[in-house]
């Protein structure tokens, strides 16, 4: 008999959910939060309405927002001595995947101490993080109940994965009402970025019952509803519908781990600090389409997801309509073509690649691939 497991945090969810956070905060024994967030999101007026419910639940706060998408190292270094510098014991992160993952590193510092670059990898973090509450902005990172924590290397240019169940929020609490301040193109890249997961996870070597019925779960919503979110700011049954596939993806993937996909991008991410979204979007296709003859029968399922459910075809053949629908799903909300967009050249492919080899994400991809095997799908998606 296989034993799995399967980790997520408290999870609170539904429109107008972020009245919650001071009360969750001061459940978790909080007396001064630490307010994470970036200038983006405090510019919608979100985080003042978050310092509102912190104030109602009688807790002190001190706000930090000098966070950047990809968020470098030394930013992780700063924000840390100035939650040690205002005395704080909890933290709450509100805002999308680049926030969350800066409130995490933050709670890894102010507990274990050093520097981030000695948490890179699988189970590295060793004392208890302070309380963390995470309020996501966008449906797509999934990291407001992940196990994963990815930081840049400013020197290196490289992106470290920090994977360890003490970096799962205590509270995860998603109000699809947030969703509808994003702009268009946010909306689509951490849209196909909450594909990729599900995606990925589905086909990941270390996929159970558990994580598989979240996966197709999270497919079928979001090739149902991306367009309609991408589309309209005021849809939303799209948005909450976007919102519940981020989770579940997110449950799949934490548990599953990810795949190739995800171990290339962190090395774009890490090298230009492109968008992750997108990129995952643009390499997607590619390596679904080297990883194909591994997965035949998840493809297929994959494509029924999508609504291809033409039963004449053969399992091959409709594994095939996968990797198309989700092709056409990207061109339909305007993701970039290839990666030439965002300046990746094709000298850059050999450093990108052996550094993918290292990620460990690329542990759990359905197909083995070596270095030269990354190159040939990084080529092809130039």
């Amino acid at each position: 008999m296989d034993i799995f497991k399967f980790v997520i945090p408290e999870i609170i969810f539904g429109a107008g959910s972020h009245i919650e956070i001071g009360k969750s905060a001061d459940r978790l024994g909080a007396n001064k939060v630490f307010v994470v967030s970036d200038e983006g999101v405090k510019n919608t007026g979100w985080v003042d309405e978050s310092i509102k419910y912190i104030k109602e639940a009688d807790l002190s706060y001190s706000v930090w927002t000098e966070i950047t998408p990809n968020p470098k190292d030394y930013e992780i270094v700063n924000g840390a001595e100035e939650y040690l510098n205002n005395r704080c014991d909890a933290i709450i992160a509100v805002g999308g995947g680049s926030v969350i993952d800066a409130a995490k590193a933050i709670a890894i510092l102010v507990a274990n101490g050093g520097s981030i670059e000695d948490y890179e990898g699988i189970d590295k973090i060793t004392k208890p993080l302070p309380p963390l509450v995470v309020v996501p902005t966008t449906a797509g990172s999934g990291a407001e109940i992940t196990q994963f924590c990815i930081i840049t290397n400013k020197e290196k240019k490289s992106k470290m994965s920090i994977v360890s169940k003490s970096l799962i929020p205590d509270i995860s609490i998603s109000d699809p009402n947030m969703l509808a301040t994003k702009p268009f193109e946010l909306t689509a890249n951490t849209g196909m970025d909450a594909l990729t997961h599900a995606i990925e996870a589905y086909t990941s070597i270390a996929a159970t019952p558990f994580t598989d019925v979240n996966a197709l779960n999270a497919i079928k919503l979001i090739s149902s509803n991306l367009r309609q979110s991408t589309a309209q700011k005021d849809n939303m049954k799209a948005k909450e519908a976007m919102a519940m596939a981020s989770i579940q993806a997110a449950k799949a993937f934490s548990n599953a781990i990810l795949g190739a996909v995800h171990a290339m991008t962190h090395q774009l991410g890490g090298f230009l600090d492109v968008p992750h979204g997108a990129v995952n979007a643009i390499l997607l296709p590619y390596v679904m389409r080297f990883n194909l003859i591994s997965c035949v029968e998840k493809y297929a399922d994959i494509a029924r997801a999508f609504g291809e459910a033409d039963e004449n075809l053969s399992s091959r053949e409709l594994a095939e309509k996968a990797i198309s629908a989700v092709d056409k799903l990207a061109r339909d909300i305007d993701i970039p073509r290839n990666l030439r967009e965002f300046g990746v050249k094709e000298e850059h492919i050999p450093l990108l690649s052996q550094n993918a080899l290292k990620d460990v994400c690329l542990v759990t991809n359905p197909r083995d691939a070596s270095k030269e095997d990354i190159e040939k799908v990084f080529k092809t998606a130039i």
